[in-house]
């Protein structure tokens, strides 16, 4: 079986697939956290890899292909199976098998395994679970549950009262940057959340624990095609740096629940006077 565009294998049919995805990915991974597990440096000494990561992907890949979906997977750990860019046309799956690896080589339980169906470049579902939080989060094509039930972002209106998490990572040649983030979320708003995964602090948002998620980096798909539709289908907004509806390649994330939008868009736009030319 591939890819149906029916009712029946549509956009909720991809749903379920990403959440029971994203859920065998996320069993996997979990089996090793806070285990003696290899941890292996990529980019940077901070910036990790571990054989959960790669594992858990295989499970994401395998339970898309049990399930009867092909297409592309698009994803964070090199495979056979697996691409580093979002295809413009046709369906393709963007998989982040360990969202939050600092924080799970670390033995901090906010991690997520995120999975997001795209059709054509634009995501049509997405599921983010976290299994040491017992939660899990999807979106179809018109709405969003976490733990199977009806999800909706926060309905504050005034910036005062708003809770906005700093997101992505800035690396240690933009700090300026980063204390930029801070200063204005703290001068801003009520509050800084930060968690250390960029699809858990998008799902925040979405299910109404935060008011806003910023930056001005350009993320990778694997980082935020999912929660950015979560965010999205459970009643909020997200745009780029310049306010414009936000897509995988864009340069910024910013997620609010749609109130003040703004205000929280003028603070990552405040981030970026900072970045070096």
């Amino acid at each position: 079986m591939t890819d149906k565009s029916s009712d029946e294998q549509g956009l909720s049919g991809r749903a379920r697939a990403a959440d029971a995805a994203a859920r065998a990915g996320a069993a996997v991974a979990a089996e090793a956290f806070r285990t003696d597990i290899a941890v292996e440096a990529k980019t940077n000494a901070t910036d990790f890899v571990t054989e959960a990561d790669r594992d858990a992907q295989a499970a994401v890949v395998t339970a898309l292909r049990e399930r009867g979906f092909e297409g592309p997977v698009v994803g964070e750990e090199e495979a056979d199976e697996v691409v580093d860019a979002v295809p413009e046309t046709g369906p393709a799956w963007v998989v982040d098998p360990i969202d939050g690896t600092n924080n799970f080589v670390r033995g901090v339980p906010v991690w997520t395994t995120s999975v997001a169906a795209v059709v054509d470049g634009a995501a049509v579902a997405g599921a983010s679970a976290a299994p040491m939080l017992e939660d899990v989060f999807v979106a179809d094509g018109t709405a969003a549950w976490l733990n199977d039930q009806p999800m909706a972002v926060s309905e504050r209106t005034d910036p005062a009262e708003f809770a906005v998490a700093p997101t992505l990572w800035w690396g240690h040649d933009r700090r300026a940057e980063f204390a930029a983030a801070c200063r204005e979320i703290v001068e801003r708003f009520d509050d800084l959340r930060r968690f250390g995964t960029v699809q858990y602090s998008l799902a925040a948002v979405a299910m109404g624990a935060l008011e806003g998620a910023i930056t001005n980096v350009r993320g990778a798909p694997w980082d935020t095609v999912a929660g950015a539709h979560l965010v999205e289908r459970a009643g909020g907004t997200v745009t780029d740096i310049h306010g414009e509806p936000w897509r995988h390649d864009a340069q910024g994330l910013v997620a609010s629940n749609g109130e003040a939008h703004d205000e929280v868009l003028a603070a990552a736009r405040a981030i970026e006077a900072e970045r070096p030319d």
